[in-house]
């Protein structure tokens, strides 16, 4: 498959969990995962999240209760999910779902650590944006 390399374990079945905000993965590898919406949201891999290099990550907040509206593929190699609070621009490669999933206690740890730093809550709003955003995320 386009984008894949050899030996790259591909998702079998992908199952959005509506009531529990989850998405399972099995993988052709015999994984398994579920991963909650949360924390694809809080991981997206757009830049608007991460940022266009290191130390430009957006601290995500307030995305406990986000759902996911639709799951549309990406060729061969990805999905991209619509988030429930308009979020549209995560493209997730089977790598990326994976090591997600199979890293996801680390994530979380991650995650609480930099929200300690920032001193923020996980609930907290999002911070409005001001103007000195990048022009393309508007």
């Amino acid at each position: 498959m386009a984008g894949l390399t050899p030996g790259t374990a591909t998702p079998e079945a992908l199952t959005l969990h509506g009531a529990s905000r989850v998405l399972e993965v099995a993988f052709s590898d015999g994984a398994r995962f579920r991963l909650p919406f949360e924390l694809l949201r809080i991981l997206s891999p757009s830049a608007e999240v991460q940022g266009h290099g290191p130390g430009q990550e957006t601290l995500q907040t307030g995305k406990r209760d986000v759902g996911i509206v639709a799951l549309e593929p990406i060729g061969n190699y990805a999905v991209k999910p619509v988030f429930s609070d308009g979020h549209d621009t995560g493209i997730y490669t089977w790598a990326y779902l994976y090591e997600l999933g199979a890293g996801q206690a680390e994530h979380w740890s991650r995650y609480e650590k930099r929200l300690a730093e920032a001193g923020r809550g996980r609930d907290d709003p999002m911070p409005s944006r001001g103007g000195a955003g990048c022009s393309s995320h508007g």
